[in-house]
């Protein structure tokens, strides 16, 4: 059944051009992790380090899929959460999904500002590392209520710059081994012991963990210019780019330096271009260490406080979370909420266990947005949109699964304790609506826009227009 009719239009700004988009997602996939991370992966497949990389972005593709077909068809913030609910009609599923998501980016949030607090920052300013980190997040949250203009503008020059720091490393081993150095013997080399597709497996988690950030794409549909035409594109774009990095660099700190010393390494990258003998100073890594973490803790901020704004509009969080700065038309109640709650998991573990958290909470987001995808083939909306062949979908749902498996005790129950909270806040939200006297604070999302189909995202090509 087609939906008809046009949405109110949107308060949030439209800013966010293709090519910022283009930036946005690559700059958010391409953060800390690809500078912390490939040490541990040699540590559980060995010199192979490429082949989880490959791995894990074709399973990150799968499910981008499926982002790309609801984004372009439903273009509202709140990302999962908004798919949830127009897919199985339970507010108290779209929360947990909406949950879910935005526990997953505050969670990352801390742990990346613990990155930046720690080693990365000392030779610049030794300071103590929580307040540091807290110090960071506030900044962070600053640039976020100036507007989302100025925040991906922002993405742009950090995202060249961090990327430029990874040619780097490319360009000074490419030489290192043009002048006979290195061991290209190490690029096949498998860890002994375990099973090479065990040993894939495994290490594919860790490199999963890099390729997630796509998703957060989806919490800014609202202020994308002809969401429709450039979503798709720059989202595929800025994952392919990614990957073909991400290979290299794998392949790179392989023929550079021996498993044993790259899984030894906290700082494995600086390790390599030190290997390498190049005239590189270690400053001057440590800072594009440092604007990779920052930028993708911007990115995740902006993320989060999007997604509470989106929750709010469907009526599963308080309303205030939707309001915005008058001129800016930045949702700042929101701002200030994550930036809070970050702040506050900051003080509840390592960069370790909460990056292995954040997987584990956006394979559930992900399982439902898959799942989303084939029970929303139903719903045809006006406008042209991306369609995901159908297999796509249940491959993808079959990779979240697989690397559930992979998941350790202690991680399913800091998640299940995470997931815990957000079931009670949502019954005390629901109890305290019902329990207001007169008109109800909190609408049903089934009477708000969300799932109104009178009020369809879809049907609304205005609103990829900026309004004057």
């Amino acid at each position: 059944m087609a939906n008809h009719g046009n949405l109110p239009q949107s308060k949030l700004k439209k800013g966010i051009t293709g090519p910022l988009l283009y930036f946005f997602i690559l700059g958010d996939v391409l953060g800390a992790g690809i500078y912390a991370l490939v040490g541990e992966i040699a540590g559980e497949v060995g010199g192979a380090i490429w082949m989880p990389l490959v791995v894990a972005l074709v399973l990150a593709m799968l499910t981008a899929a499926s982002y790309a077909e609801l984004v372009t068809k439903y273009p509202k913030a709140g990302g999962a959460a908004v798919f949830a609910e127009r897919a199985f009609k339970t507010p108290w599923i779209s929360f947990l999904v909406g949950f879910s998501m935005l526990a997953a980016g505050v969670t990352s949030a801390a742990g990346l500002s613990i990155a930046f607090a720690g080693d990365y920052l000392k030779p610049f300013l030794d300071v103590p590392m929580i307040p540091a980190a807290m110090v960071f997040l506030l900044l962070v949250a600053l640039l976020n209520a100036r507007g989302i203009k100025e925040s991906v503008g922002a993405n742009v020059l950090m995202t060249v710059i961090e990327v430029s720091g990874l040619v780097l490393v490319l360009v000074v081993v490419g030489l290192f081994l043009g002048q006979g150095g290195g061991e290209t013997e190490r690029i096949m080399e498998m860890r002994e012991g375990v099973h090479p597709a065990t040993a894939v497996l495994s290490a594919s988690l860790l490199a999963y963990y890099s390729f997630v950030g796509f998703e957060v794409s989806a919490n800014v549909a609202e202020e994308i210019v002809d969401v429709r035409r450039v979503y798709p594109k720059a989202l595929f774009a800025a994952l392919f780019t990614a990957g073909v990095v991400y290979v290299l660099i794998g392949l790179a700190s392989s023929i550079a330096l021996p498993t044993d010393e790259l899984a030894g390494s906290s700082a494995p990258l600086l390790e390599v271009v030190n290997a390498t003998g190049a005239p590189i100073p270690e400053w001057l890594f440590g800072l594009v260490a440092l604007i990779a973490v920052a930028n993708g803790a911007l990115l995740t901020m902006i993320m989060s406080s999007r997604l509470a704004f989106g929750m709010a509009e469907q009526g599963l969080l308080p309303s205030v979370f939707g309001a915005v700065l008058p001129g800016r038309r930045t949702p700042w109640v929101a701002i200030i909420a994550t930036t809070v709650v970050a702040m506050g998991l900051t003080l509840t573990g390592g960069l370790a266990t909460l990056a292995q958290t954040v997987v584990l909470l956006l394979l559930f987001v992900f399982i439902s947005t898959n799942l989303a995808v084939l029970v929303l083939r139903k719903d045809h909306v006006e406008q042209e949109h991306f369609r995901a062949p159908t297999f796509l979908p249940v491959a993808a749902l079959a990779s979240c699964v697989l690397l559930l498996t992979q998941q350790g005790p202690e991680i399913w129950l800091r998640g299940g304790i995470l997931l815990a909270i957000g079931i009670i806040l949502y019954l005390l939200t629901r109890l305290g609506s019902g329990s207001r006297t007169g008109t109800n604070q909190y609408k049903k999302p089934t009477e708000q826009r969300i799932g109104d189909p009178t009020l369809d995202a879809g049907s609304r090509p205005a609103d990829d227009v900026e309004p004057h």
